[in-house]
């Protein structure tokens, strides 16, 4: 089975369900996209090792996983996702020491926050794309289209929703000198979700 390599465009947080976000990886030499529901904390791990601009104070767990593996000379070599079971993705770490070569099963959302800090590509076969892929086509702008249909894509993840009333302040309201300021203390506070969505309407701004 040939091997397709993919790269992270962007990780999303459903509106209506609190702690649920989707993970989109998107085919490398190709148009379609591979959405992966995720847990909270492993997005705020992924989402910081993608926004570099955020340092938290102390590891995060992946952090020590790699920091662990540096010392006793383990590199993570690459992620493939292997395997896809009712709705559920499995991935495996090829690691390497010594130039022996090891296979460990992981959980997909922890396989490609390890990748990210060791900056291994990131795979999966064609097949389980041709499953579970999605495949963009139509006459709009691209990145028009690409949001519209990332945001499907979110709303088609969740179901079973329930409308939750968002306790997140009014950003909007807020000086840029003020946000700065907040995510300053949300890191400090290791509030990393809260800091991702800081450092988002920072970044509209500029």
């Amino acid at each position: 089975m040939s091997l397709v390599r993919l790269n992270i465009k962007g990780i999303s947080y459903s509106q209506t369900q609190n702690g649920a976000y989707a993970l989109i990886l998107s085919e490398v030499d190709g148009e379609r996209k591979l959405p992966i529901v995720i847990g909270a904390f492993e997005a705020q791990s992924i989402a910081i090792a993608l926004e570099k601009e955020i340092k938290p104070p102390r590891p995060l767990t992946h952090d020590l996983f790699k920091n662990f593996a540096d010392r006793f000379e383990i590199v993570v070599k690459q992620v493939i996702i292997h395997k896809l079971v009712d709705g559920v993705f499995y991935s495996s770490l090829i690691c390497e020491r010594d130039k022996i070569e090891e296979i460990i099963d992981a959980r997909t959302s922890d396989a490609i926050a390890l990748a990210l800090r060791f900056h291994a590509p990131i795979f999966t076969y064609k097949n389980i794309l041709d499953k579970a892929g999605i495949y963009l086509k139509g006459d709009q702008k691209e990145e028009e289209q690409e949001q519209e249909k990332e945001d499907i894509i979110v709303d088609e993840l969740f179901s079973n929703e329930v409308e939750i009333k968002s306790n997140d302040p009014d950003y909007k309201k807020l000086s840029l000198s003020e946000l700065n300021s907040m995510l300053d203390q949300a890191v400090k506070n290791e509030d990393y979700e809260k800091a991702a969505r800081l450092r988002d309407e920072i970044s509209k701004r500029k």
